[in-house]
């Protein structure tokens, strides 16, 4: 008699804009479902300094250390074959922050056009999340939700960037055709409000453990 089949495990993913709730949501969500959290990390990023100092001069470095680690990290991940949540995901770094620097011309042509081209490649190698998470903010939450929790290397984020990249945002997720779930923020504290996050508990269940799913 052959032993049963082991669930398969789940490769869930948060995305969204600065401010909008990405990581206190991977942790809510890691906490309530026994998924291992995966966080982003900037402390180690030996470019960051740089690119705040001269971004023309350091964006397509600092791009590129964040693509290889990024991917370099999902490898690891999902070699555990454990149930997971990742804060932010390889494509954003690509679809959003990358071609936000391109058009503001903070990266020449020649650069982004390598840097895609690289990505593509690496592309085949990933495993998209079994589910994509994101989470809709417009910029007066973002801009609240960032003063709120008090980085100092956030107080020089200007609202039009945030525009830009809420811009960016929504090109991406309409194109997006793996599995995704939008969760619309601006009315919701899952945070601080248990039945705001008993509705976004509902909804991840729905998709992820459904009678169709």
């Amino acid at each position: 008699m052959s032993e049963p089949e082991k669930p398969k495990s789940k490769y869930i993913a948060v995305a969204g804009n600065i401010g909008a709730g990405k990581s206190s949501l991977t942790g809510l969500l890691s906490k309530h479902f026994g998924w291992e959290a995966f966080y982003e990390s900037v402390d180690d990023n030996p470019y960051l300094a740089d690119f705040y100092e001269d971004m023309r001069r350091w964006s397509f470095n600092l791009q590129i250390y964040f693509l290889s680690s990024r991917f370099r990290h999902q490898k690891e991940m999902l070699e555990n074959n454990v149930s997971l949540i990742q804060d932010r995901t390889i494509y954003e770094d690509v679809e959003i922050f990358a071609k936000n620097l391109h058009e503001m011309s903070l990266m020449s042509d020649r650069d982004f056009n390598n840097y895609e081209a690289l990505f593509h490649e690496m592309s085949h190698y990933l495993r998209p999340p079994d589910l994509l998470i994101y989470l809709r903010a417009q910029v007066p939450t973002l801009v609240k939700q960032i003063q709120q929790r008090g980085r100092d290397y956030e107080n020089t984020i200007r609202i039009d960037y945030l525009e830009r990249l809420n811009r960016l945002y929504e090109d991406w997720i309409n194109k997006y055709s793996y599995d995704k779930l939008i969760i619309e923020t601006d009315d919701l504290d899952f945070v601080n409000e248990k039945e705001d996050m008993g509705k976004v508990i509902e909804q991840v269940e729905t998709r992820l453990f459904g009678l169709f799913n």
